[in-house]
């Protein structure tokens, strides 16, 4: 599975704890995440993160355009909703993105492990059939 890992500024040590957490199961997976969030989990962790630009560089909008193309099979955005004034475009658009094109998403630390967990049991295999790996 392809996995997307973004997050808001106050929430990437929450996301790297997370990564530490289940490192087991992620490792088994081809990981994406925005520039700063993808260097804190890859320094902390070990695990291999591909890292695309910085959220505010358009690190969102790329894996966002992933997502559009069917290539992003999973996201773990961890938002902070108390300061969302200038994130809300960047989370509505991945959420929109997400629901157009069946993609499960978490946005915040709760939902992510009932989705890792779901993942470990094979919960989200149904992803191979609509997003076959060569």
């Amino acid at each position: 599975m392809n996995i997307a890992l973004i997050a808001h500024d106050k929430k990437k040590e929450l996301m790297v704890q997370f990564c530490i957490a289940y490192s087991g199961i992620l490792s088994k997976h081809s990981l994406y995440a925005t520039g700063t969030t993808g260097k804190m989990i890859i320094e902390n962790t070990g695990l291999n993160v591909y890292r695309f630009l910085s959220g505010p560089q358009g690190g969102d909008q790329q894996i966002g355009a992933r997502i559009a193309y069917n290539e992003i099979d999973l996201v773990l955005f961890f938002r902070d909703p108390l300061n969302a004034e200038g994130y809300e475009p960047d989370v509505f658009s991945l959420l929109r993105l997400c629901d157009m094109h069946n993609i499960p998403i978490a946005t915040n630390c709760a939902t992510a492990e009932v989705l890792i967990h779901g993942l470990e049991r094979g919960d989200l295999d149904w992803r191979d059939i609509v997003n076959p790996k060569n």
